[in-house]
């Protein structure tokens, strides 16, 4: 039988998951933390698969009653699991807790884990980018008590048990295209597939749902979700519309890049605006793609106005990469793949941790922090680890002391020293003694 292990410090909610997928109030649910101390398990089925999930005790390095007992039980449970589902919770944010958690899970490199942060119900736009300092990618948003983000956990969990939908799927570029209504996406998704899969028309609105397609592209493997326009919240009116927009929001944070599409021959409004921001807060590599370019008048000055005037407009998505084209033509509709195939190459750079460390050094030597917040910072050194997208976590004394304009000189010496220009990357700062301290990150 699959088995799943749930594993996190103490309260962060494992036993309301572990009745929440077992759909039986088996384990013992209480606010106050070591309630559970020995291996639960529970069979559950979802989408007519089965399996059995394993609640475990909080693992913590205080010294705590029955501690040994409990990291011993575990450990069984993790030697025995298929997959490990490593529970954070968002309302006590990340401590040396969680941190002790990572490095015990890191050591079963044979292992899928995943990492869960609970508790989300009330905090859909807190910052997220300081879980990947934990080291296991892209976090999944979840509130087991109100049942909110749980599918797509499961989905997530039983895909090994479906080899043969995982071995088709396994090396495709998933991406999806999001804009205000009538800007062209349809027409784009049709031009890609040189087919009318998706239906167009020049009434907004045509399309209600995300719509995913498998394709080929130069014998290479893409799934693209085609979305519903965005319109200003006073604008939705009915329930199709809101489900519309839900299901655009759920596919910015099941894709692993996003076309953002602009209307070349039109102004870009407030709307533009706010669906940019989208794309600026789901936190991956995004295009921005300016449709109808046929349409403009132009001569050899236009292009550069365009690009002066998007950077301008949307100054959050200053990495992006800007290309124009016209979908009802197929014009230029190429250079979408090549920037997809330079955007890989940037996910795909490993810094070493010497170089990374030079960079920082020269960085202080050309740019000394300043006093902040009563002391001034001083970065010892850093190192990439495990994300989505690049992701760097740099050590020194107190974080609070990094004023935001030198986290970001720190960032552009980054990008600048190791061409990292087209993707966003998170650089997350760390008191280098906060494990001996116990005190906690803020930044």
């Amino acid at each position: 039988m699959y088995k799943i292990a749930l594993v996190g410090k103490p309260n962060v909610g494992k036993s309301t998951l572990f009745n929440r997928i077992i759909s039986k109030k088996k384990s013992i649910v209480d606010d106050k933390p070591g309630v559970t101390r020995d291996r639960i398990y529970g069979d559950a089925i979802w989408l007519n698969k089965n399996f059995t999930v394993i609640d475990t005790g909080g693992l913590t390095n205080k010294n705590v009653s029955f501690q040994q007992n409990i990291e011993k039980q575990v450990k069984m449970a993790i030697d025995e699991a298929d997959a490990i589902v490593f529970l954070v919770s968002i309302k006590e944010g990340v401590n040396t807790e969680d941190y002790y958690v990572a490095k015990v899970l890191k050591k079963y490199k044979s292992k899928n884990v995943i990492l869960v942060i609970n508790k989300s119900e009330n905090y859909q736009n807190q910052n997220i980018n300081l879980y990947y300092s934990l080291g296991f990618g892209k976090p999944l948003l979840i509130a087991s008590e109100h049942g909110i983000g749980i599918g797509d956990l499961l989905d997530q969990l039983i895909k090994p048990l479906n080899k043969k939908n995982d071995d088709i799927n396994s090396d495709s570029f998933s991406f999806c295209i999001i804009g205000r209504t009538n800007v062209g996406k349809s027409t784009l998704v049709n031009t890609i597939l040189q087919e009318d899969r998706v239906l167009v028309s020049p009434i907004p609105h045509t399309t209600r749902d995300s719509i995913d397609v498998n394709f080929k592209y130069n014998n290479r493997s893409f799934t693209i979700v085609d979305t519903a326009g965005i319109r200003r919240k006073g604008k939705i009116t009915d329930n199709i519309e809101k489900y519309a927009v839900m299901r655009t929001i759920q596919a910015t944070e099941h894709s692993k890049l996003i076309i953002f599409m602009l209307d070349g021959s039109d102004k870009f409004n407030e709307q533009d605006e706010v669906i940019g921001g989208l794309a600026f807060k789901s936190n991956i590599p995004t295009i921005i793609c300016v449709n109808k370019w046929d349409k403009v008048k132009k001569d050899n000055l236009t292009m550069n106005a365009m690009i002066k005037s998007i950077r301008q407009q949307f100054k959050y998505l200053s990495w992006a990469p800007i290309v124009f084209i016209s979908a009802f033509d197929n014009k230029r509709v190429h250079t979408i793949f090549q920037t997809i195939s330079q955007i890989e190459e940037q996910l795909n750079i490993k810094v070493s941790t010497s170089l990374l460390n030079d960079v920082i050094t020269k960085a202080q030597i050309a740019n000394p922090p300043p006093n902040y917040k009563g002391g001034r910072a001083n970065l010892s050194y850093g190192t990439q680890v495990k994300g989505q997208i690049p992701t760097f976590v740099i050590f020194g004394n107190d974080p609070k002391h990094i004023h935001l304009s030198y986290a970001r000189f720190i960032e552009n010496q980054i990008r600048h020293a190791f061409g990292i220009n087209m993707v966003p990357i998170t650089v997350y700062f760390k008191d280098k003694n906060s494990r001996i301290r116990g005190a906690r990150e803020e930044r």
